[in-house]
């Protein structure tokens, strides 16, 4: 796609090392190294073929997905589920979101009828800030062989690598970029998991919690959801089975912190209380689950938190986030974070239709946005 830039980005990555055999520098970066990728094969994609970008969101060609979501709909109803953004709302590590408006009024008056008008200028990790879609950009493998992400990409590649600007400066993801995902978008059956009062029924946490904890070690089994809970949290909201093509949500109660129907109203105080809670971990799906949502093919993992994975503690010691790279990277299961899953629970929407595209950013590593259920 970027052949336009071949002799300075083949010199930047040439300069990284040898081109490997997927494509891209073959010397790893300094620290861990992961070789699964290589020995068992993850690329082509097991469910959509070699040379695919879009991953999960294919599904979305599949008129009998879209048909089964829309026949959830049996009120006619809808919640809109994306969060505020916001300074001061939760953002992983160093992310942040800054806006200012340039002016005060940016323009005018004009003209006869005194138009003036206000525009914003935003700052931010466009794509990872608060509701937040990770694409194909986003995650990636260090192995021996150097980076590698979903379908075998390495974004070192000089031939649809990392799209480079003047001076050979980063300007977008190549062949990674979300805007693959954006031009086909998710409409499908959302599964909403409650976690919470599951976990309440089953007794790994009390009556009187309104989320998870955060778990340290695999033994924190109160803030992991396993693939076990999956099938109880169905049969306890009377759902049918996931199926190839549904979008799962889990709710954890963390997001219950900034939740939409309380964010507006808290004080900075509070706002920084919750950018505390997020900072020490997070409760989420479990290995197994990765597992378990894998070896149905969905389209789209979702939840309240900023990353959806039970982290510090998981059921493999030692893994950072395991759905980021068992889904995403093997398999092309994509991910949005940071929902507002309360107001579903809240209104006991367990099953709806889920209705959602990233925005078309050429290059980018994901998107914000503001999905919308019906139901």
């Amino acid at each position: 796609m970027f052949k336009k830039f071949g002799a300075v980005a083949a010199a930047v990555a040439l300069s990284f090392g040898a081109v490997s055999a997927f494509g891209g520098a073959t010397d790893p970066l300094s620290g861990p190294i992961n070789d699964d990728p290589i020995n068992n094969k993850w690329a082509p994609s097991k469910y959509w073929g070699a040379g695919d970008k879009a991953g999960s969101a294919n599904h979305m060609k599949n008129s009998a997905n879209i048909k089964r979501a829309l026949a959830t709909i049996k009120q006619f109803k809808a919640i809109s589920v994306g969060k505020y953004y916001h300074r001061e709302a939760p953002a992983f590590g160093p992310r942040g979101w800054n806006m200012t408006i340039p002016g005060t009024p940016t323009g005018g008056p004009f003209g006869a009828n005194a138009l003036i008008y206000h525009d914003e200028l935003v700052t931010t990790e466009i794509g990872q800030i608060q509701t937040q879609f990770d694409g194909p950009g986003h995650i990636g493998v260090n192995t021996s062989k150097g980076l590698y992400m979903y379908n075998g990409f390495n974004p070192m590649n000089p031939e649809n690598g990392y799209e480079r600007g003047a001076g050979g400066r980063v300007v977008g993801m190549g062949d990674a970029g979300v805007e693959h995902i954006g031009e086909l978008g998710f409409v499908c059956r959302l599964v909403v998991l409650d976690a919470v009062a599951y976990k309440k029924k089953i007794g790994q946490i009390s009556a009187s919690e309104e989320m998870l904890p955060i778990p340290k070690t695999s033994a924190d089994v109160g803030g992991i959801v396993t693939a076990d809970d999956i099938e109880g949290i169905l049969k306890m909201q009377g759902l049918g089975a996931i199926q190839s093509g549904d979008c799962v949500a889990v709710h954890t109660g963390q997001g219950n912190t900034w939740s939409n129907d309380r964010y507006k109203s808290m004080s900075s105080d509070e706002r920084a209380a919750a950018r505390a809670k997020f900072a020490q971990g997070e409760p989420g799906f479990g290995y197994s689950a990765c597992k378990y949502m894998g070896e149905r093919n969905i389209a789209l993992t979702m939840g309240d938190t900023s990353a959806n994975d039970a982290q510090p503690g998981n059921e493999v010691e030692g893994w950072a986030v395991p759905c980021h790279t068992e889904l995403q990277v093997q398999l092309g299961i994509w991910n949005l974070e940071n929902v507002d899953t309360k107001s579903l629970v809240d209104a006991k929407v367990y099953e709806g239709a889920f209705i959602w595209s990233p925005l078309r950013i050429i290059g980018g590593t994901g998107s914000p946005g503001n999905p919308i259920v019906i139901y």
